[in-house]
């Protein structure tokens, strides 16, 4: 199920035996276009650290009472690896973050997810022992230290949401818009959208666009350079922000910039 990103901020993380915390920010893994870490304050109960969790972790969402179960227990939580969400996150902290709770390294597969296509897939049985303990828990330990050690100089490719949100959008003949959000799907946890709002060059709408249609990200100069042209996205399908988009609408939005559907 296609999400919007901004609607799932501030949503409650229900841990097995109680809440952790509120969703702040996402990272995102900009190689791949998937969510790879929800950023969740949690509040009074661990004076309020952010932690990083993982999609590997989640449940299916109550969007009725704006919950994100996932199948951890606070005390994980509690002594989960020190992370400073202020600051960029580095390999070695990807390292020590997967070998702790025994998640497989997805930088080195095929797979957005390890050798699957969505979390579930790959997810260990989370909550049976506690973290590092047991011969299971061990070799995804070594796994992931040997897979991130191959890497360990490398650019993770994880940008903050938030961060990214207001980005010029540069289509091949000049800027068209920013960057006014994301939607995901809630299974994958895949960017599927980059909402883009064309309201400061003229009286304009938002419009999606996927970003597999994106040539490059300058992170300097903070540009979105799509593969595409300004009249393309002046005349794409208007995006209702108070809707999701279905199927029939999404099928509109690749038939407009004549691309074929991922689905």
């Amino acid at each position: 199920m296609l999400q919007n990103l901004k609607d799932l901020q501030g949503y409650a993380l229900r841990a097995t035996d109680g809440d952790v915390g509120t969703v702040k920010d996402f990272y995102f893994d900009d190689d791949r276009w998937v969510v790879r870490y929800l950023v969740v304050e949690t509040g009074s109960w661990l004076a309020s650290r952010k932690v990083l969790i993982s999609p590997l972790s989640l449940g299916t969402p109550d969007h009725h009472e704006q919950v994100l179960p996932v199948s951890i227990t606070r005390e994980q939580v509690r002594n989960s690896p020190d992370i400073d969400t202020d600051k960029p996150v580095s390999r070695q902290h990807e390292m020590d973050y997967l070998g702790y709770y025994g998640y497989p390294a997805y930088w080195d597969s095929v797979g957005i997810w390890g050798v699957g296509s969505v979390p579930g897939m790959t997810a260990p049985e989370i909550g049976l022992a506690p973290p590092g303990v047991g011969v299971l828990e061990a070799e995804r330990s070594i796994a992931a230290e040997r897979a991130a050690a191959r890497q360990r100089d490398d650019d993770p490719h994880l940008r903050s949401c938030q961060s990214v949100s207001g980005y010029h959008i540069k289509a091949q003949d000049g800027e068209i818009g920013h960057v006014q959000g994301w939607i995901v799907d809630d299974e994958s946890w895949a960017i599927r959208y980059l909402v883009v709002d064309t309201s400061n060059w003229w009286l304009g709408h938002q419009v999606l666009i996927a970003p597999q249609w994106v040539r490059e990200v300058s992170w300097s100069d903070k540009i979105v350079v799509a593969n595409m042209t300004r009249n393309a996205i002046q005349n794409a399908p208007e995006w209702d922000a108070a809707l999701l988009p279905d199927r029939a609408q999404e099928v509109d939005i690749y038939r407009h910039y004549d691309r074929t559907g991922y689905w």
